[in-house]
């Protein structure tokens, strides 16, 4: 399997293939960063990626994003903007034999012509963790820049090791108008309007949500139909055998009746959410959307005020799943009346914020050693899990130790409001807090 794309200096470049023969999507990908739509925060002057092409050096990057948002694209022109060789490799299809031809090629063109590469792994976060760690001796060496794309939290899918040798750049879901910026273009590109009346035209960029790659397959179906006649949103619904969202004469869209339909929930107003529930799924929104944005809610605005909100969201999805439409749709509407009429708390949600900006503000710092785990002799003479007080031997089962890294401070992020299960859960902190007072007094 040929894992690199045809160098230029190397291979004489083949005739292309007919253009009618090249996908749409192929056709529209841009030919350099500034075309590149909706992810202005990084391809901008003042983005992270604008700025290393400007001085000409790249380091070592994992793009994280949705499907549809611009990462292979990016990845390149990155190479073509620094004047790098391109070789790129997808972790569904490779093993390690494959890893270790490309890194040999790679370091063959350093050698031979002083041509760094760059080098685009697709998925990256499907290979294991010792796979990943063979890439770390080549890109501390400068063999190859690395731009690994993954639509996984980095976090959880890429081992430590490599993610301190690249900066995780995120990328949007592109926004209605970057898709009505990308159909203008594909109408550009096709000479003629997409054959779709205005309220179609919108519904089939809601349905999109977010994804490129989707909207401009769904603009080419249309387009090699050669429809005699515009299609309004149900005429659309039908001819994509997709549910596709109508809006009324108002053009009350999408993201007004999402929006509507958090805040009401928000105000605890159940009648009102029950009406913009009702409004998204009688005009064809997808169900699956509606209960993504609820489960958010029951985690963003009920939280720990009532934790059994995240668990009636997810029912109502199994539910659904059981029964499909319009028999599920009433798990939906039961899971839209318990938010509502919920206790509301943010707590959880703000102290994840804060929790999340320490942990970046203070990067790597060792938990105290008497709670780190000693598996082997070595970490026990070391130290690790001295001195450790088992909560369960501690009169009321709780010891009052300090859990946080050495010259760190013990932090206050949760902050329990005085509503629903998290009134109980209050009282519970500021006992143990009681506790850790007395027992530092002793």
């Amino acid at each position: 399997m040929d894992l690199f794309a045809p160098d230029p200096a190397e291979t004489p470049p083949s005739p292309p293939p007919p253009t009618g023969a090249i996908p749409l999507a192929e056709r529209l990908r841009p030919a350099h960063l500034g075309e590149v739509i909706g992810q202005e925060h990084l391809t901008g002057p003042e983005g992270a990626i604008g700025r290393m092409v400007a001085a000409g050096r790249l380091s070592s990057m994992i793009l994280w994003g949705p499907p549809g948002t611009g990462k292979t694209s990016i990845a390149r022109l990155l190479a073509a903007s620094v004047g790098m060789r391109y070789a790129s490799v997808s972790a569904v299809f490779s093993g390690v034999a494959d890893l270790k031809r490309m890194f040999a090629e790679a370091e063959g063109a350093l050698a031979l012509h002083g041509r760094p590469t760059l080098l685009f792994v697709d998925e990256i976060h499907r290979f294991n963790r010792a796979q990943q760690d063979g890439f770390l001796p080549y890109v501390e060496r400068g063999t190859v820049t690395l731009v690994g794309a993954t639509t996984e939290n980095p976090s959880f899918a890429l081992n430590a090791a490599l993610l301190s040798r690249a900066q995780v750049l995120i990328l949007h879901r592109l926004s209605p108008e970057a898709l009505t910026a990308l159909l203008a273009r594909a109408e550009e590109a096709e000479g003629v309007p997409l054959p779709l009346t205005a309220p179609a035209r919108e519904a089939l960029i809601a349905s999109a949500d977010g994804d490129g790659r989707f909207l401009l397959g769904q603009v080419e179906t249309l387009y090699n139909a050669q429809l005699a006649q515009p299609l309004d949103p149900a005429g659309l619904g039908r001819f994509l055998q997709r549910r596709v969202a109508v809006y009324d004469k108002d053009r009350d869209g999408h993201y007004n009746l999402i929006s509507a339909l958090h805040k009401s929930l928000r105000g605890s107003d159940p009648q009102a959410a029950l009406y913009y529930l009702a409004r998204m799924l009688t005009a064809g929104e997808e169900p699956l959307y509606v209960l993504r944005r609820l489960v958010r809610f029951a985690s963003e605005d009920i939280g720990m005020a009532d934790p059994q909100a995240l668990q009636q969201c997810l029912l109502a999805k199994d539910a659904y799943d059981f029964l499909g439409s319009p028999e599920g749709e009433l798990a939906i509407a039961q899971a839209c009346l318990y938010c509502a009429t919920a206790p509301k708390s943010n707590a959880a949600y703000k102290a994840w914020k804060e929790a999340a900006a320490s942990a970046h503000a203070t990067g790597s710092l060792m938990p105290p050693a008497n709670i780190l785990n000693a598996p082997t002799k070595l970490m026990k003479d070391i130290g690790y899990g001295a001195g450790y007080a088992y909560d369960h031997d501690a009169p009321d089962g709780f010891s009052g130790d300090n859990y946080w890294p050495e010259g760190m401070a013990p932090q206050q992020f949760y902050r329990p409001v005085e509503r629903g299960f998290e009134r109980e859960v209050l009282k519970r902190l500021e006992w143990w807090d009681r506790k850790r007072r007395e027992r530092g007094a002793e």
